[in-house]
């Protein structure tokens, strides 16, 4: 195996992840959020809008698809999280 194969990581031996993978809930809908106004520059071919307008439709698809999945995956994350609180709770209660 080549140097080059071998992935860079940091002190604790972790690889880096993705940009957009410590956002929370709230830096997810502000994706959707900012998309959605990527979006609108675009319908009204407002300054800065490229010649080809399904690129900037793509580029704004894309901030939306990111900021939905990671919604998803932060709401779904704290679903066991969640049920085992409520496993826990009831347990004492009926202690």
């Amino acid at each position: 195996m080549a140097d080059k194969d071998v992935g860079q990581t940091d002190g604790r031996g972790y690889a880096p992840g993705p940009w957009w993978a410590d956002l929370g809930t709230w830096g997810a809908v502000a994706l959707i959020v900012f998309g959605g106004l990527a979006a609108a520059w675009v319908y009204f071919r407002l300054p800065g809008t490229p010649e080809e307008l399904a690129s900037g439709y793509h580029g704004a698809a894309k901030v939306i698809a990111i900021g939905l999945v990671t919604v998803g995956c932060t709401l779904l994350g704290r679903r066991p999280t969640r049920a085992a609180a409520i496993e826990e709770t009831r347990e004492r209660e009926r202690a």
